[in-house]
């Protein structure tokens, strides 16, 4: 069963994969997933919130 992400069948998914644990290791795999989910869910956040808490709180960043 072949399912599509953006474009790409199993195959693709699992050579992108595998190409990630070659060039990050499995030392550095779990900051990087890590960082990814924090991304992720900013994001998540960002479009939840009104424009107006978020300049708010951009002011008291700027603090």
């Amino acid at each position: 069963m072949d399912f599509l992400v953006f474009g790409l069948g199993t195959t693709e998914i699992v050579l992108i994969v595998l190409v990630v644990l070659l060039l990050f290791g499995g030392t550095k795999l779990p900051q990087l997933m890590r960082g990814m989910g924090r991304g992720v869910r900013e994001f998540k956040e960002g479009m939840n919130t009104p424009i107006e808490e978020q300049e708010k709180q951009e002011a008291e960043k700027n603090k």
